[in-house]
């Protein structure tokens, strides 16, 4: 047989051919669904869609005009949604929740601009679910159906009832799919307030806590600025488009984007187009060709639009791909460009002193951005020659802005000190997703300082071209940064400075989910039939009774302490992960100089009394005390 011959196969028959019923297919391929799986850590894993899917259905009845309030309960992994819409009609309460193509949003006099097109969303829940139930109301009667990771169970068709019209959904995500995965209610909170401010007027209630909006977008950017707004909020308002915006004292550009109340954490063609208008209207008022970054360094900017039949890029809708208004019709481009441009302009001309301060901010990024380009060159160059010689970046070979490879959702790059401790991540991680920067000793403490000082410190500057945030956070190359330090007092003073780089620099990988904390065992407990990794004092001691007598306890003290056989079982799968979320309650600024600026006792204070070692360790001598302290006190 010649070398280019391939053997047949005789196993590969018509038995080998297998038609899945729609379950089982959303089972077997649920990231085709609803993105990456994860345990609720991150903003955009499976749950947090699911979840989004039911409460999309009740909103797009509020958009029709049908019922002004949702209910939603979220407690201890059941979630139940509940609208006061038409609810769904009663013989097709089934076949709604189990049939893939079946809903009534084909029909586009029904749902002119619902986000809801592909009648898969609460078939995915269902399926994904280990216990669904749905109830619909209408006119006097009622009708339920519950299933067990979607097979029906049993169903009760068209019964008297004296409730409101409306549908409820209860569900428990299957735990055998997302495993030990727990919600994080400022997650959810997050989402609703969102739901909110896109649809004024719509009430919310969240574990019994009200929320609505009467601003739309102005109330979203208000709620989230963290740093001194240089003017007032613009925000401008059409036929099925609204744009808010305002310039901010914080570096790069952070976005809110919106298409039929669904939020598109990737952009996509309209929020292009909205960037493209924003500098082409400043560059006509000011009557000079300003260049784009100078224009949008340090926008703070939300937009929503409504249009028929939107096409996005994965059945996730974080990304939208439409051209158009509508099948058809005019340039999607075209449409938020004349819009923009034309209230923007008026906008400014009303508003003189809204438009010498954007002048201003405009200038002043133009001066700063002239000023380190030379530094900015070198430097580059420099971190060229250091990834080639000095190895600091162990990469991966998946990268975010591989958009067709679904692995990419998973994509980390992990943050650490010390040739012991990457050393051990390196030979643990999988080499497709997880890639390891290694810092040489303590980072520089960068707060107060400018972005000049980026380019001259060798760390931040491989640091930021490892990430391929240079000129935008839209070219990062991971999903996932996880700072990976000792669980000692060194090891949380690093944590601090390097959250104090990308807080001051990049925040907007923060406002974005994309910066966490790892989570290390402390302790491993043992006998001769069973280990058990330990994070806590608690989880220690509940460890220890559980193994019985006198186990083996090994405190770990370092990340290199850790073998890379071991490690593995930290950084797969059931890695824990603290994610670092901002919020525009307390000013950026001001955190920042209360945490990394002059000492202060205060300041001294809180460090000691909120040490986390302080809960997971035995407590520590005095004189150890003392000196952690005198330490967290340089910062």
């Amino acid at each position: 047989m010649s070398k280019k011959q391939v053997p047949l196969d005789h196993n590969y028959t018509e038995d080998s051919i297998q038609s899945l019923d729609w379950k089982q297919h959303i089972r077997l391929r649920p990231g085709m669904y609803i993105g990456k799986l994860g345990d609720g850590s991150s903003r955009d894993d499976g749950i947090y869609v699911l979840l989004k899917e039911v409460i999309d259905n009740c909103i797009d009845e509020y958009v029709m005009g049908y019922g002004k309030s949702i209910e939603i309960e979220v407690r201890e992994g059941k979630v139940r949604v509940r609208d006061y819409g038409r609810g769904i009609p009663l013989g097709k309460v089934v076949e709604c929740v189990s049939k893939i193509n079946t809903g009534g949003k084909y029909d586009s006099q029904a749902f002119q601009k619902s986000v809801g097109l592909n009648g898969v969303g609460t078939k995915a829940v269902n399926a994904l679910s280990s216990f669904f139930r749905v109830q619909s109301v209408r006119q006097g009667k009622t009708t339920w159906a519950e299933f067990e990771r979607g097979e029906l169970s049993q169903t009760k068709n068209e019964l008297p009832t004296n409730l409101a019209d409306g549908t409820e959904v209860t569900f428990y995500p299957d735990d055998t799919i997302f495993q030990e995965y727990e919600f994080r209610m400022d997650y959810i909170e997050t989402m609703v307030r969102n739901y909110t401010y896109l649809n004024v007027g719509l009430k919310l209630v969240l574990n019994g806590q009200v929320f609505s909006s009467q601003n739309g977008l102005l109330d979203l950017l208000q709620a989230n600025i963290s740093d001194e707004a240089l003017y007032p909020v613009i925000h401008l308002k059409g036929k099925d488009i609204e744009v808010a915006f305002t310039h901010t004292t914080a570096y790069g550009e952070d976005y809110y984007s919106f298409v039929n109340g669904q939020h598109t954490t990737q952009g996509g063609t309209h929020l292009a187009a909205f960037r493209e208008a924003i500098v082409k209207t400043a560059r006509e008022f000011y009557g000079k060709d300003f260049d784009p970054s100078d224009v949008r360094t340090s926008i703070m900017a939300a937009v929503s639009v409504r249009i028929q039949e939107p096409v996005f890029e994965s059945q996730t809708k974080t990304k939208l791909g439409s051209q158009n208004v509508y099948p058809g019709g005019p340039s999607l481009r075209n449409w938020i460009n004349e819009f923009v441009s034309q209230q923007l302009d008026n906008y400014l001309h009303k508003h003189p002193e809204t438009a010498e301060a954007w002048k201003k901010k405009i200038l002043q990024s133009e001066r700063e951005r002239k000023d380190i380009a030379g530094i900015k060159k070198l430097a580059n160059e420099r971190a060229k020659k250091a990834n080639l010689h000095n190895k600091k970046l162990r990469d991966c070979r998946v990268h975010m802005a591989d958009q067709k490879n679904p692995q990419r959702l998973d994509t980390t790059l992990f943050i650490t000190e010390g040739d012991s401790a990457s050393g051990s991540i390196t030979i643990a991680r999988d080499v497709n997703t997880q890639a390891v920067f290694s810092l040489k000793g303590k980072p520089l403490n960068c707060f107060g300082l400018t972005k000049k000082i980026v380019y001259e410190n060798e760390e931040f500057n491989l640091m930021q071209n490892a990430l391929d945030i240079e000129d935008s956070i839209e070219s990062l190359r991971y999903n996932r940064i996880v700072i990976a330090t000792d669980a000692d007092v060194d090891g949380m003073h690093i944590r601090l400075l390097l959250l104090t780089f990308f807080l001051q620099f990049f925040p907007d990988l923060v406002r974005n989910g994309h910066v966490f904390i790892l989570q290390t065992p402390l302790f491993r407990v043992r006998n001769k039939k069973e280990t058990i990794y330990c994070y806590s004092e608690a989880e220690k001691q509940s460890a220890m009774q559980k193994l019985g007598v006198r186990p083996e306890v090994t405190r770990f003290k370092g990340l290199g302490e850790i073998s890379p056989d071991e490690f593995k079982n930290f950084i797969g799968r059931k890695m824990r992960l603290d994610p670092v979320t901002l919020t525009g309650e307390t000013s950026l600024h001001t955190l920042l100089d209360y945490y990394m600026g002059k000492n202060t006792p205060d300041r001294q204070e809180f460090i000691i009394r909120n040490l986390r070692i302080e809960e997971e360790l035995e407590p520590l001598p005095v004189e150890e005390e003392s000196s952690a302290a005198s330490l967290l006190a340089e910062v």
